[in-house]
């Protein structure tokens, strides 16, 4: 079986598009393989690493990646799917061509206040809404877990 591809996108491909398409291909990797990009790529934030290492995953070595570049690779993609926040909608990335496109939108942990613990938190609960949120759009949309 061919795997459908799924693009996440975001401002800076350093968080949220990282940390969903990492859960996406856990939760969701039997029928999807999913990809994350930005619009301006930076670096991976830290934090969202450490959050990530704690549910099990590992995004310490991805890299960061241009939604053009992507776009120049020739890939289709069955869903392109933004999880910026709406306070950035104007900013966040479109993908051009024939997809079906959702919006998930979530604060971006590059952007919290307070110490690294505080920062951590805050991460976490995005991170631990994201997943939520995959978990039940691959319970409905997946052959092989939707009953």
């Amino acid at each position: 079986m061919t795997k459908k591809k799924v693009l996440f996108l975001c401002v800076h491909n350093s968080a949220r598009s990282q940390m969903a398409a990492a859960f996406f291909n856990r939760i969701c990797g039997e029928e999807f393989e999913a990809q994350s990009a930005g619009l301006s790529p930076g670096k991976l934030n830290p934090i969202v690493v450490e959050a990530m290492q704690e549910a099990g995953i590992d995004i310490s070595g991805n890299k960061t990646q241009g939604v053009f570049d992507v776009f120049r690779s020739g890939q289709l993609f069955a869903y392109v799917v933004t999880v910026c926040s709406e306070a950035e909608a104007e900013g966040c990335p479109i993908f051009p061509g024939t997809t079906t496109r959702l919006h998930w939108p979530f604060p971006d942990p590059s952007k919290f206040d307070g110490d690294h613990d505080e920062k951590l938190a805050q991460t976490r609960s995005v991170r631990d809404m994201m997943e939520a949120k995959i978990e039940s759009w691959c319970a409905e949309n997946c052959a092989l877990t939707a009953g």
